[in-house]
């Protein structure tokens, strides 16, 4: 029986960039899905009239409804671009390593600085 060394100290593994950039893709999506029914929830106060509406903005002018709406931005971005990421790779484009390697760059840090700019425009 041959005996293999198990590591388990997973802040110390260096994962590859493509490894983050997928798992980051299933974790915006799981954002996105649980977020679906508050977005519903507001969506609907929104419309329920003014007073509704007025109550609404209030909430979003919070410090906690803004650091999650900040979150649900980042995640919508990164799941955009890691989709097209994958979509691309999926049809054969970009497949090499190399290339693979920078389009998860992309998608990562593409997505960390769109959400810098978009949320830094409505401060």
């Amino acid at each position: 029986m041959v005996r293999r060394a198990v590591f388990f100290d997973l802040w110390r593994i260096g994962f590859p960039v493509g490894a983050v950039a997928s798992f980051l893709h299933r974790v915006s999506g799981v954002l996105l899905l649980l977020s679906l029914p508050l977005l519903a929830y507001a969506f609907h106060q929104s419309l329920a009239g003014p007073r509704e509406f007025e109550v609404l903005v209030e909430l979003a002018r919070t410090p906690w409804a803004r650091v999650l709406t900040t979150a649900l931005l980042w995640a919508l971005l990164h799941h955009t671009l890691a989709g097209i990421r994958h979509l691309l790779l999926d049809g054969g484009v970009g497949w090499r390593l190399a290339a693979a390697r920078r389009s998860a760059w992309a998608a990562n840090v593409g997505a960390a600085l769109l959400t810098v700019i978009v949320a830094s425009s409505f401060a």
